[in-house]
């Protein structure tokens, strides 16, 4: 499967980080896949990324929000 994953919006992070670099940042592309990176320390389209699909994404934020990933 090939697919462009350059973002087309600006990397954005959660208000709730506050002056936090240790956050993760979002950047959604221009066919609708949403690129995930580590916040810490990386300069403008530097370092590594996940890609989600719309519907990979939307499940991931459920899960996030319903507590599954917390630390115990």
């Amino acid at each position: 499967m090939s697919f462009d994953a350059t973002p087309s919006s600006p990397w954005r992070r959660s208000r709730r980080c506050g002056a936090s670099n240790g956050c993760v940042e979002i950047a959604r592309t221009g066919g609708g896949m949403v690129c995930v990176r580590d916040g810490d320390g990386v300069d403008e389209g530097a370092g590594d990324r996940l890609v989600f699909g719309p519907e990979e994404w939307r499940r991931f934020t459920e899960e996030a929000r319903s507590g599954r990933f917390d630390r115990a």
